[in-house]
């Protein structure tokens, strides 16, 4: 039977280190979802942190991206169990948890993505992830959904070994605006501070055998995060693509351009 739920495939697509391209939807809109997907992309990313939805957002978002083949992942707006384990339900492939600190956080988050004996998420039955109650495999085994643990804190980068070297982990992701603020080189993204920084991060997950994943603000940008190593890449998001696009189609209207 066909179905949007992912059943770890994407977990199992970024272990074999592919190149994967995706984009941030902070309008909560599952239509976004859709013209991101037949624009090529390998995922979407629904935003809980900054985005414009809510929890609402998840279930569209997961028909959305799985009628057109393509992974829906979250970003909770916090590692609150509650939280990853409202996602999960709804039927997402991954979540991607913002302002980590330490390795012992990200341990107690990938305890948040299984259900007993293998993590503490909360045992339910009747919702998409179980496909209402037809599909019990998942609670057999730890969890199939990708993790995705942000770096974009000092004291993440400073655990950032640690951090990798975590099971469970798929992904450590660079939050690029983040982390120049924590270096105190605000949005400097050609900085030797933050180049440095983003070649630990990389450094740590080939060690570790994990995926080093950032947000470029440009397609120019991802061209150079990829020489750098990294493998999971978003390139901007979708306001921010609209907003490009109508600026550059009345500069051009003007003749501005």
């Amino acid at each position: 039977m066909n179905t949007p739920l992912d059943k770890g495939a994407f977990k199992k697509r970024l272990a074999t280190k592919e190149v994967t391209y995706g984009t941030f939807i902070g309008l909560a809109s599952s239509l976004a979802v859709e013209i991101a997907a037949i624009s090529g992309l390998d995922w979407v990313l629904l935003d809980l942190e900054h985005g414009a939805g809510g929890e609402e957002q998840v279930g569209p978002t997961v028909l959305a991206a799985g009628a057109y083949g393509i992974t829906a992942l979250v970003r909770v707006e916090s590692k609150e169990r509650i939280r990853i384990g409202r996602v999960l339900d709804a039927g997402v492939a991954g979540i991607m948890v913002p302002r980590i600190e330490s390795a012992s956080e990200v341990k107690e988050i990938v305890k948040h993505m299984s259900t007993p004996p293998f993590g503490d998420r909360g045992v339910a039955t009747y919702n998409r992830s179980a496909r209402w109650g037809k599909d019990l495999d998942f609670l057999n085994t730890p969890s199939s959904a990708t993790c995705i643990i942000q770096i974009e804190t000092l004291s993440a980068l400073n655990s950032v070994d640690e951090i990798a070297s975590v099971e469970g982990v798929d992904v450590l992701f660079v939050g690029p605006a983040d982390l120049s603020f924590a270096l105190e080189i605000p949005r400097d993204f050609k900085n030797p501070k933050f180049i440095s920084a983003l070649e630990k991060v990389v450094a740590a997950c080939e060690k570790s055998g994990k995926v080093a994943g950032i947000l470029a603000f440009s397609p120019e940008a991802a061209v150079e995060y990829k020489k750098l190593g990294f493998k999971f890449i978003a390139i901007s998001g979708d306001s921010t693509f609209l907003a490009s696009a109508i600026t550059n189609a009345l500069e051009i209207a003007k003749g501005e351009q």
